[in-house]
Protein backbone atom coordinates (compact mmCIF):
# COMPACT_ATOMS: atom_id res chain seq x y z
CA UNK A 1 0.00 0.00 0.00
CA UNK A 2 1.00 3.61 -0.94
CA UNK A 3 0.93 6.17 1.70
CA UNK A 4 -0.24 9.34 0.63
CA UNK A 5 2.08 11.90 1.54
CA UNK A 6 1.75 14.53 4.24
CA UNK A 7 0.84 17.68 3.43
CA UNK A 8 1.59 20.45 6.01
CA UNK A 9 0.03 23.37 4.48
CA UNK A 10 -3.14 21.63 3.96
CA UNK A 11 -4.97 22.79 7.03
CA UNK A 12 -3.37 26.27 6.47
CA UNK A 13 -4.48 26.49 3.10
CA UNK A 14 -7.93 25.17 4.10
CA UNK A 15 -7.82 27.90 6.92
CA UNK A 16 -9.08 31.13 4.94
CA UNK A 17 -9.73 34.57 6.01
CA UNK A 18 -12.93 34.34 4.99
CA UNK A 19 -13.33 30.90 7.40
CA UNK A 20 -12.17 32.76 10.56
CA UNK A 21 -14.27 35.59 10.07
CA UNK A 22 -17.23 33.74 9.89
CA UNK A 23 -16.10 31.88 13.08
CA UNK A 24 -15.33 35.03 14.49
CA UNK A 25 -18.97 36.37 13.73
CA UNK A 26 -20.53 33.29 15.46
CA UNK A 27 -18.54 33.88 18.59
CA UNK A 28 -18.87 37.31 19.00
CA UNK A 29 -23.06 36.78 18.47
CA UNK A 30 -23.28 34.01 21.47
CA UNK A 31 -20.39 35.22 23.80
CA UNK A 32 -19.66 38.64 22.74
CA UNK A 33 -16.81 40.50 22.01
CA UNK A 34 -15.39 39.15 25.69
CA UNK A 35 -15.50 35.78 23.92
CA UNK A 36 -14.20 36.34 21.31
CA UNK A 37 -9.97 34.60 21.91
CA UNK A 38 -7.80 33.14 19.73
CA UNK A 39 -8.06 30.10 22.19
CA UNK A 40 -12.10 29.91 21.69
CA UNK A 41 -11.08 30.47 17.97
CA UNK A 42 -8.46 27.75 17.57
CA UNK A 43 -11.27 25.65 19.06
CA UNK A 44 -14.07 25.81 16.78
CA UNK A 45 -11.57 26.02 13.68
CA UNK A 46 -9.45 23.05 14.84
CA UNK A 47 -6.80 24.39 14.75
CA UNK A 48 -3.63 26.31 16.34
CA UNK A 49 -3.46 29.91 17.38
CA UNK A 50 -0.52 30.52 14.82
CA UNK A 51 -2.08 29.49 12.13
CA UNK A 52 -4.86 31.87 12.92
CA UNK A 53 -2.32 34.32 12.99
CA UNK A 54 -1.06 34.08 9.05
CA UNK A 55 -4.39 35.85 8.35
CA UNK A 56 -5.05 38.24 11.32
CA UNK A 57 -2.70 40.45 12.88
CA UNK A 58 -4.30 40.14 16.51
CA UNK A 59 -7.71 40.90 18.06
CA UNK A 60 -8.33 44.09 17.24
CA UNK A 61 -7.87 43.36 13.30
CA UNK A 62 -10.29 40.28 13.73
CA UNK A 63 -12.80 42.34 15.06
CA UNK A 64 -12.80 44.83 12.89
CA UNK A 65 -12.39 42.46 10.00
CA UNK A 66 -15.31 40.84 11.30
CA UNK A 67 -17.19 44.24 11.81
CA UNK A 68 -16.60 45.30 8.31
CA UNK A 69 -17.56 42.33 6.96
CA UNK A 70 -21.22 42.93 8.54
CA UNK A 71 -21.23 46.60 6.98
CA UNK A 72 -20.41 45.43 3.73
CA UNK A 73 -23.66 42.89 3.68
CA UNK A 74 -25.67 45.53 5.17
CA UNK A 75 -24.49 48.26 2.47
CA UNK A 76 -25.36 45.92 -0.38
CA UNK A 77 -28.45 44.26 0.49
CA UNK A 78 -29.71 48.50 1.37
CA UNK A 79 -32.10 48.85 -1.45
CA UNK A 80 -31.55 52.30 -3.46
CA UNK A 81 -34.58 54.25 -2.52
CA UNK A 82 -36.46 56.22 -5.46
CA UNK A 83 -34.76 59.90 -3.72
CA UNK A 84 -32.22 60.20 -1.76
CA UNK A 85 -33.74 60.77 1.38
CA UNK A 86 -35.42 57.14 0.49
CA UNK A 87 -32.00 55.87 0.78
CA UNK A 88 -30.98 57.63 3.79
CA UNK A 89 -33.45 56.18 5.29
CA UNK A 90 -32.92 52.58 4.60
CA UNK A 91 -29.44 52.45 4.93
CA UNK A 92 -30.37 54.39 8.73
CA UNK A 93 -32.75 51.30 9.40
CA UNK A 94 -30.31 48.60 8.12
CA UNK A 95 -27.73 50.19 10.61
CA UNK A 96 -30.20 50.11 13.03
CA UNK A 97 -31.32 46.52 12.64
CA UNK A 98 -27.57 45.05 12.04
CA UNK A 99 -27.05 46.47 15.32
CA UNK A 100 -30.02 45.51 16.88
CA UNK A 101 -29.18 41.67 15.45
CA UNK A 102 -25.27 42.09 16.30
CA UNK A 103 -24.98 44.50 19.10
CA UNK A 104 -21.11 44.33 19.10
CA UNK A 105 -20.75 45.84 15.69
CA UNK A 106 -22.13 49.35 17.29
CA UNK A 107 -18.69 48.94 19.61
CA UNK A 108 -16.53 47.58 16.67
CA UNK A 109 -17.04 50.63 14.67
CA UNK A 110 -16.29 52.68 17.93
CA UNK A 111 -13.07 51.48 18.18
CA UNK A 112 -12.24 51.43 14.49
CA UNK A 113 -12.35 55.22 13.56
CA UNK A 114 -11.64 55.87 9.96
CA UNK A 115 -11.20 52.26 9.12
CA UNK A 116 -12.75 50.58 6.39
CA UNK A 117 -15.92 49.42 8.15
CA UNK A 118 -16.82 53.23 9.33
CA UNK A 119 -15.71 54.59 5.75
CA UNK A 120 -18.32 52.58 3.81
CA UNK A 121 -21.11 54.36 5.88
CA UNK A 122 -19.73 57.68 5.62
CA UNK A 123 -19.41 56.86 1.79
CA UNK A 124 -22.59 56.04 1.29
CA UNK A 125 -24.04 58.75 3.42
CA UNK A 126 -22.05 61.03 2.06
CA UNK A 127 -23.25 60.02 -1.43
CA UNK A 128 -26.74 60.24 -1.24
CA UNK A 129 -26.41 64.09 1.34
CA UNK A 130 -24.52 64.87 -1.76
CA UNK A 131 -27.61 64.18 -3.97
CA UNK A 132 -29.49 65.98 -1.80
CA UNK A 133 -28.74 69.19 -2.92
CA UNK A 134 -26.71 69.96 0.74
CA UNK A 135 -23.74 72.58 -0.32
CA UNK A 136 -20.57 70.96 -0.29
CA UNK A 137 -19.36 72.99 2.45
CA UNK A 138 -21.91 71.78 4.75
CA UNK A 139 -22.06 67.76 3.69
CA UNK A 140 -19.12 66.69 6.84
CA UNK A 141 -21.67 68.03 9.19
CA UNK A 142 -24.92 66.59 7.70
CA UNK A 143 -23.04 63.28 7.76
CA UNK A 144 -21.73 63.41 10.63
CA UNK A 145 -24.64 63.90 12.39
CA UNK A 146 -26.18 61.00 10.38
CA UNK A 147 -23.74 59.05 11.77
CA UNK A 148 -23.44 59.75 14.95
CA UNK A 149 -27.40 59.57 15.51
CA UNK A 150 -27.40 56.37 13.53
CA UNK A 151 -24.45 54.82 15.65
CA UNK A 152 -25.38 56.56 19.09
CA UNK A 153 -29.50 55.40 19.13
CA UNK A 154 -28.98 51.76 17.34
CA UNK A 155 -25.93 51.18 20.23
CA UNK A 156 -28.10 52.46 22.86
CA UNK A 157 -31.25 50.34 21.46
CA UNK A 158 -28.66 47.36 21.65
CA UNK A 159 -27.34 47.91 25.40
CA UNK A 160 -30.85 48.36 26.67
CA UNK A 161 -31.32 44.72 25.05
CA UNK A 162 -28.21 43.72 26.08
CA UNK A 163 -29.27 45.17 29.60
CA UNK A 164 -32.52 43.17 30.31
CA UNK A 165 -31.13 40.02 29.39
CA UNK A 166 -28.56 40.12 31.84
CA UNK A 167 -31.43 41.10 34.38
CA UNK A 168 -33.25 38.21 33.34
CA UNK A 169 -36.11 39.90 31.54
CA UNK A 170 -37.55 41.27 28.56
CA UNK A 171 -37.88 44.05 27.02
CA UNK A 172 -41.52 45.05 27.91
CA UNK A 173 -40.86 44.29 31.28
CA UNK A 174 -37.43 46.16 32.21
CA UNK A 175 -39.06 49.50 30.38
CA UNK A 176 -42.55 48.95 32.39
CA UNK A 177 -40.03 48.87 35.54
CA UNK A 178 -38.41 52.00 34.66
CA UNK A 179 -41.42 53.28 33.57
CA UNK A 180 -43.07 52.71 36.71
CA UNK A 181 -39.85 54.61 38.71
CA UNK A 182 -40.33 57.83 36.04
CA UNK A 183 -43.65 58.33 37.38
CA UNK A 184 -42.43 58.32 41.09
CA UNK A 185 -40.47 61.46 40.36
CA UNK A 186 -41.35 64.84 41.55
CA UNK A 187 -43.56 66.46 39.65
CA UNK A 188 -42.29 69.71 39.58
CA UNK A 189 -38.58 68.84 38.71
CA UNK A 190 -39.38 65.87 36.11
CA UNK A 191 -42.29 66.87 34.59
CA UNK A 192 -42.11 65.92 30.86
CA UNK A 193 -40.70 62.76 32.07
CA UNK A 194 -43.56 61.82 34.27
CA UNK A 195 -45.81 62.94 31.19
CA UNK A 196 -43.93 60.47 28.74
CA UNK A 197 -43.64 57.81 31.17
CA UNK A 198 -46.59 55.42 30.24
CA UNK A 199 -45.57 55.51 26.20
CA UNK A 200 -42.36 53.77 27.28
CA UNK A 201 -43.05 50.17 27.54
CA UNK A 202 -44.66 49.90 24.28
CA UNK A 203 -43.09 52.78 22.01
CA UNK A 204 -41.94 51.05 18.94
CA UNK A 205 -37.77 51.85 18.71
CA UNK A 206 -37.53 51.55 14.69
CA UNK A 207 -40.38 53.92 14.54
CA UNK A 208 -38.57 56.26 16.93
CA UNK A 209 -35.61 55.79 15.73
CA UNK A 210 -36.66 56.99 11.73
CA UNK A 211 -38.53 60.15 13.01
CA UNK A 212 -35.37 61.39 13.97
CA UNK A 213 -33.59 60.34 11.02
CA UNK A 214 -36.64 62.25 9.10
CA UNK A 215 -36.41 65.59 11.82
CA UNK A 216 -32.13 65.78 10.35
CA UNK A 217 -33.66 65.37 6.62
CA UNK A 218 -35.93 67.73 6.64
CA UNK A 219 -33.58 70.50 8.08
CA UNK A 220 -31.15 68.98 5.45
CA UNK A 221 -33.73 69.69 2.55
CA UNK A 222 -33.97 73.16 3.60
CA UNK A 223 -30.53 73.82 3.19
CA UNK A 224 -30.89 72.75 -0.71
CA UNK A 225 -29.77 75.46 -3.09
CA UNK A 226 -28.35 77.72 -0.27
Amino acid sequence: MVKKAHNPHRREESLSRDRIIAESIEILDSRGESGLTFRALSERLATGPGAIYWHVANKSDLLTAACDTVVARTMTATINGVTPKATIRALALGMFNVIDAHPWVGSALIQAPGQLPMVRILERLGQQVGALGVPGEAQWAAVSTLLNYILGVAGQNAANTQFARTLGTDRYNFLGAVATMWTQLDINQYPFARSVAEQLPTHDDRIDFLAGIDLILRGLESRQGE
